[in-house]
C-alpha cells in the first residue's frame, strides 16, 4: 500500500451523521475486484448518482470545486455499520487519503489504516470549524504531517491529533499486514530452515 507520510490536498466537507459503509459501497459492489478500474466511481455510488446513472448535481462531491478531494472531514460516526473492507477500498480507488471525523467505525478504522488511508479522531467542536471553513472556501486544502500528527487548515490553524505508534509506523512505511510479515521473512525462512532439520519427520 502507499506509504504515508505528509498529504495535502483538497479537502471536501461531509456535514452529515453516521455515514455508513453502505453508503460509502453500497452492498451489490462487493463482489467487484479491487483492480477494477471502475472501483472508484462505486464510491457514494447511490448518493453519486441517480437510477439512470446520472450524477445528483447536489451531491457535493459532484460539485466542481470538490471533485478531485483527498481528504474528507465528516461527523460522528464515519464508517459505521457493516464490517466491508470494501469501503476503504473504494475510499482508496478515488484517491482519498484521510478523513478526519469525530468517530468512526471501529471497523473502518482498522481497515483504513490497512489500505493507506489516514482516520483522524478530532473532536466535533474542531470537526465543525473545519467543515464550515471548507464550505466558505470551496476547493481549499488541509495539510496534514503524519509524522507531526498535525492538521493545517487553510488559515494557518494546527490541530493537533493522535495516533496509535504501531499503526502510525506501519502507515508511514506502507506496511499493509501481509508487509508488516514480509518485513521478518528471513527470520521466518530460518526458523523454518532450522525446524525442518531439527524433524524432518513433521516436514513434507
Amino acid at each position: 500500500m502507499k506509504p504515508f507520510t505528509h498529504h495535502e490536498g483538497v479537502a471536501v466537507p461531509m456535514d452529515a451523521l453516521n455515514v455508513d459503509t453502505d453508503q460509502i459501497l453500497p452492498a451489490r459492489y462487493l463482489r467487484k475486484r479491487k483492480a477494477d478500474p471502475d472501483y472508484h466511481l462505486y464510491l457514494f455510488h447511490d448518493l453519486r448518482f441517480d437510477a439512470e446513472g446520472a450524477e445528483r448535481p447536489e451531491f457535493i462531491l459532484n460539485q466542481p470545486a470538490w471533485r478531485g478531494a483527498t481528504v474528507i472531514v465528516g461527523n460522528e460516526n464515519f464508517g459505521g455499520g457493516s464490517s466491508r473492507e470494501a469501503a476503504a477500498f473504494a475510499l482508496d480507488a478515488f484517491g482519498v487519503r484521510c478523513v478526519i471525523a469525530p468517530s468512526f467505525g471501529d471497523i473502518f478504522f482498522s481497515n483504513c489504516l490497512k489500505n493507506g488511508i489516514l482516520p483522524v479522531r478530532a473532536s466535533n467542536e474542531a470537526c465543525a470549524r473545519l467543515r464550515k471553513m471548507l464550505h466558505a472556501r470551496p476547493g481549499a486544502t488541509l495539510s496534514i504531517d503524519l509524522e507531526a500528527q498535525t492538521v493545517t487548515d487553510p488559515e494557518g490553524g494546527v490541530l493537533s491529533f493522535d495516533l496509535d505508534s504501531f499503526a502510525r509506523r506501519n502507515l508511514m512505511k506502507g506496511l499493509s499486514p501481509i508487509g508488516l510479515t514480509m518485513e521478518h521473512d528471513p527470520e521466518i525462512a530460518a526458523f523454518e530452515q532450522a525446524y525442518a532439520a531439527r524433524a524432518p519427520w513433521a516436514v513434507l
